[in-house]
């Protein structure tokens, strides 16, 4: 038996991508049939090399991911992902598919253009389905960069959970890219994050208030996080096919089958380059974090400063003083998210290169959803969104920020 890695000892990384036709930009749900050519096979899985690629619950997301934990978030894990996306546009040509990134589609109808994943794994996906109907924003429109951390045992897990659920609310502010759905502004920077807190409000004890109650330990976590969740899908879920850790839908959750806790708050960028130097920016913030010993600040007014990171983004006005005193920083630091980001960056970030770099352009530009705003306001019409997010599938191929 493996022993658990360490904190920080390695990282896994996970991003989705929407596949568009190439002419019209209309989702595609093809991604049995670009795992059937990479694998020869109807899979959910096919590993290729670094990295693995996978299925999602709709037909048209397609998951690119660490094939197991990497060392680092490395330059050259990013040109991994870059790479991996070039291979599979190349293969999506015959399908007349390609690529899109950002976390939603400006303006699928999910209720009549959802597919759901219909080979292995579909009796978790049409339970889903069943009782949380997911033919909405908050369950197929949605594609997220998901950063695993791993623990070896319980304290460094108390360590790792109390830092993770501190830094939170900040994380919609840098990784914000969804302004727009059902073509339209939505009047938030992420929006993916206002109909994916919903998405499961038939039973509200599985995505809590986001921002996941403090806890000390594993045995803890079980009785304060899963078992209410557990119980109360449980008369609708006779069978317990859901009744799981991954049932969890809290920004960031524990994972015990693998030793480590998944964030799940971050938006799909325009290129791997900046979901990496993002996840790079977080992990090094976390790990000083989780050197000091953090107050347990309630989750209700810590998702307070995360609605608002969500709402506004970059510009979000950081002025409460215990949230700043737990970050290290004084009340004088007051500012703008963006702001407090490169403060916390300036004190205990040592990012490494490029991505420093990447990071400061994100800062002096403002998060994606900051930038798509800037370019396409409060009513686009149809015409000019197809135009900018046909562009943004040009900035993906080419692995460069979308920075006009």
């Amino acid at each position: 038996m493996n022993q658990p890695l360490a904190l920080f000892e390695a990282v896994g990384i996970e991003i989705e991508y929407m596949i568009v036709s190439q002419q019209g930009l209309n989702v595609l749900p093809v991604t049995d049939q670009l795992l059937h050519q990479a694998a020869g096979s109807y899979v959910n899985e096919t590993q290729q090399g670094p990295l693995a690629w996978s299925n999602e619950l709709a037909l048209h997301v397609v998951e690119l991911k660490t094939n197991g934990p990497a060392k680092g978030l490395t330059s050259q894990l990013a040109e991994h992902f870059h790479q991996h996306v070039q291979q599979i546009n190349r293969m999506l040509d015959d399908l007349n598919g390609q690529l899109l990134p950002t976390a939603m589609h400006p303006w699928m109808d999910p209720d009549t253009e959802t597919r759901l994943w219909p080979h292995e794994y579909n009796p978790i996906y049409e339970a889903y389905d069943r009782i949380f109907y997911c033919r909405g924003h908050g369950w197929s429109n949605l594609q997220s960069m998901h950063i695993n951390l791993p623990f070896a045992n319980d304290e460094e897990f108390t360590r790792l959970h109390d830092a993770i659920r501190l830094l939170l609310p900040l994380l919609p502010s840098i990784a914000a890219s969804s302004p727009y759905a059902g073509q339209r502004y939505q009047g938030m920077m992420d929006y993916r994050l206002e109909v994916y807190r919903h998405n499961a409000d038939r039973i509200p004890s599985i995505t809590g208030h986001i921002i996941p109650e403090h806890v000390v330990g594993a045995e803890a976590y079980l009785q304060t996080i899963l078992q209410p969740m557990y119980r109360d899908i449980a008369p609708l879920d006779p069978q317990g096919i859901l009744q799981e850790e991954w049932l969890n839908s809290r920004g960031a959750i524990a994972r015990f089958d693998r030793n480590a806790i998944e964030i799940r708050v971050l938006d799909c960028q325009e290129c791997p380059q900046a979901d990496i130097a993002i996840a790079d920016a977080i992990v090094s913030v976390l790990r000083t974090l989780t050197t000091r010993g953090l107050p347990p600040i309630e989750e209700g007014r810590l998702s307070k400063t995360f609605l608002d990171c969500a709402r506004h983004g970059d510009q979000t006005r950081i002025d409460d003083g215990t949230y700043l005193r737990a970050l290290g920083l004084a009340h004088t630091h007051a500012g703008t998210a963006a702001d407090i980001w490169s403060r916390l960056l300036d004190q205990f970030g040592a990012m490494q290169k490029p991505h420093g770099k990447i990071i400061e352009r994100i800062l002096a530009n403002g998060c994606l959803a900051r930038r798509l705003y800037q370019t396409l306001g409060d009513q686009p019409d149809r015409d000019t969104l197809h135009r900018v997010y046909g562009d943004l599938t040009d900035y993906l191929d080419a692995g460069e920020l979308y920075i006009e």
